[in-house]
Formats: C-alpha cells, sequence, structure tokens
C-alpha cells in the first residue's frame, strides 16, 4: 500500500510542477520525510492524508489506488501541446507510470507465489 501511494504522490507532486520541498513545506514536514513518503518507506501519509487530498484535489480513494496517475494524464490529453519537446515530456510521463505499474504487478505476483510455496 504504501508502494502505491508513494508512486502516486510523486505523479501527483509531478503533475503539479511541484518540488518535493514545496509538498514537504505545505505539509509541515521535512523534505526527508515526504521523500520517504514517495519511496514508499514511510505510513505518515496516513497523518497527512487530509491535506494531501486537499492539495492535489483528490479523494483519499483515489490516494490509495493503482493508477492514479492515469486520471491526472487523461486531464492532460485534452491540452494542447505546444511543442515537439513538450509531447515529448507527455509521454515519457506516461510510460514512466505504466512502469510504476508493471513493477508494483511484479511484486504482487512475487508475493502470491510466495504464498503457493
Amino acid at each position: 500500500m504504501n508502494k502505491i501511494v508513494g508512486d502516486n504522490l510523486k505523479m501527483l507532486r509531478k503533475s503539479k510542477n511541484m518540488s518535493q520541498e514545496e509538498v514537504a513545506d505545505r505539509l509541515k514536514i521535512s523534505q526527508s520525510a515526504y521523500a520517504r513518503m514517495e519511496r514508499g518507506e514511510s505510513t505518515s501519509w496516513t497523518i497527512h492524508f487530509n491535506k494531501i487530498c486537499q492539495m492535489f484535489d483528490i479523494t483519499l480513494e483515489e490516494l490509495v489506488r493503482r493508477g492514479v496517475g492515469d486520471s491526472v494524464y487523461e486531464n492532460l490529453i485534452g491540452t494542447e501541446l505546444q511543442t515537439e519537446s513538450e509531447a515529448l515530456h507527455f509521454y515519457r510521463k506516461i510510460i514512466r507510470q505504466y512502469e510504476l505499474q508493471i513493477e508494483d504487478l511484479k511484486m504482487i505476483i512475487s508475493e502470491l507465489n510466495k504464498g503457493k510455496n
């Protein structure tokens, strides 16, 4: 769960063009504490979930749901990409989101396989 939330936090933060430090400041925590949340190493996001949801204009369900980054990209699809550079950056973000989802699925499969043995 922490990995999913961490990945979502990272995608949401980047979609708002915010630094980790900016988000940490709004949450009134250190940048390193916020970085641990994004890496999935901390459960402290649970203490701050109301502020996080308000900051990114999402629900708690969206924060903990796998693939929240997809909705971020859906909102961007309607915008006109002005340059080839913007388009390339946009598609790299989409690819990275799917790479993160693949990593999560591999981890889930690994855990399920451990349970069978």
